[in-house]
């Protein structure tokens, strides 16, 4: 049996708010995008903002990763320590987000991060962070 690697695609800066609307709904603004702002201030805490990317990914996942050719000084609370480039620290950002959401006492927004946080780990494990990724939210 063989599987299709994923793919990540760009979301076009105009397409954003009609992509995110559809993927996501009204929980996007609210109550994903924050904590994951939130998390990566803990997680990287040399990131001082700006602006990010959006993907879309070929098995319908989605993740956001700052707009940097930097990289980040990521330490995790189960003990990883290691530097990871923008687009890893944004796949850990958003599995740790949608992680700690599945665990949400609103069903619907519980189920769709689980999802999500799945959709996200079939695509990284083509990613060349992969490792760092993994250890990261092991």
């Amino acid at each position: 049996m063989t599987t299709e690697q994923v793919v990540a695609y760009p979301v076009p800066k105009d397409e954003r708010l009609e992509h995110i609307a559809h993927t996501f709904g009204a929980r996007f603004p609210l109550q994903i995008e924050p904590l994951i702002y939130v998390l990566t201030a803990e997680l990287a805490p040399a990131y001082d903002g700006g602006h990010w990317e959006f993907y879309s990914l070929s098995n319908n996942g989605f993740y956001m990763a700052p707009s940097s050719d930097e990289t980040f000084a990521v330490v995790c609370p189960n003990g990883f320590a290691e530097t990871m480039t923008a687009d890893a620290l944004g796949i850990t950002v958003c599995l740790y987000a949608y992680s700690h959401l599945s665990f949400s006492g609103n069903e619907d927004l519980a189920q769709m991060c689980a999802e999500h946080y799945h959709l996200l780990r079939e695509y990284i494990m083509d990613h060349p962070e992969s490792g760092k990724i993994l250890r990261a939210t092991d």
